[in-house]
């Protein structure tokens, strides 16, 4: 177990979401004092995360895919699945500041003009001389230690979150895969995925695609 330094809640608010589908939910949101990497990262609140395991997903912010609906990657898609999916059960989705796998806006951008030469995500982030993924999940350690939530299932694709949250002392009951989101636009980007990081896709659909 790695020891982190304590972050506090430092305020919580009530915000009704409603997305372009006509779904809506009542959140609260929770920001924090003393996370580690000093970003403005929130914890988004849904239904009772006491009443039974709680369900977490630890979403990296994506302007182009959260915001804007692009389809070269599936952010968007599963940052909607996932408030419904957590308020069905009772949850927290931590929308964590770290654009681009960590690398920031303008880099993911240049990485992108990179895929459109033949290289895909994470070759594409070596050959600007950036980590293939640079998230740390120390500061998430850190917001859901303050919320109390030591155990819980987390939604995700991504071994790499589950290990590094286990390493920070944390309990993931079970590791929840998300919905498939395939575009003509990112299945190339879906595949990276799984042969270089180990996500669990369903490789033979995307192949198919």
């Amino acid at each position: 177990m790695t020891d982190f330094p304590a972050a506090t809640p430092r305020s919580r608010v009530r915000v009704p979401l409603r997305f372009a589908d006509g779904y809506g939910v009542d959140a609260e949101i929770v920001t924090f004092h003393g996370l580690a990497d000093g970003q403005e990262h929130i914890a988004v609140v849904l239904g009772d995360p006491g009443t039974r395991t709680p369900l977490v997903r630890l979403h990296s912010e994506c302007l182009t895919g959260d915001v804007f609906g692009s389809a070269r990657c599936d952010c968007g898609p599963q940052l909607r699945e996932a408030v419904e999916r957590i308020a069905e059960t009772g949850g927290v989705l931590l929308y964590l500041r770290q654009e681009g796998r960590g690398i920031g806006l303008y880099n993911k951008l240049d990485a992108y003009a990179l895929q459109d030469q033949g290289l895909d995500t994470y070759e594409a982030n070596k050959a600007l001389g950036l980590p293939e993924d640079g998230r740390d999940y120390t500061a998430a350690a850190q917001m859901l230690t303050a919320l109390d939530i030591s155990g819980f299932d987390l939604l995700s694709n991504n071994p790499d979150k589950a290990e590094q949250l286990r390493t920070l002392g944390l309990t993931i009951h079970n590791r929840v895969p998300t919905g498939v989101f395939t575009t003509p636009h990112n299945v190339r980007y879906l595949r990276a995925k799984v042969l270089q990081t180990s996500h669990t896709l369903p490789l033979a659909e995307l192949n198919a695609g």
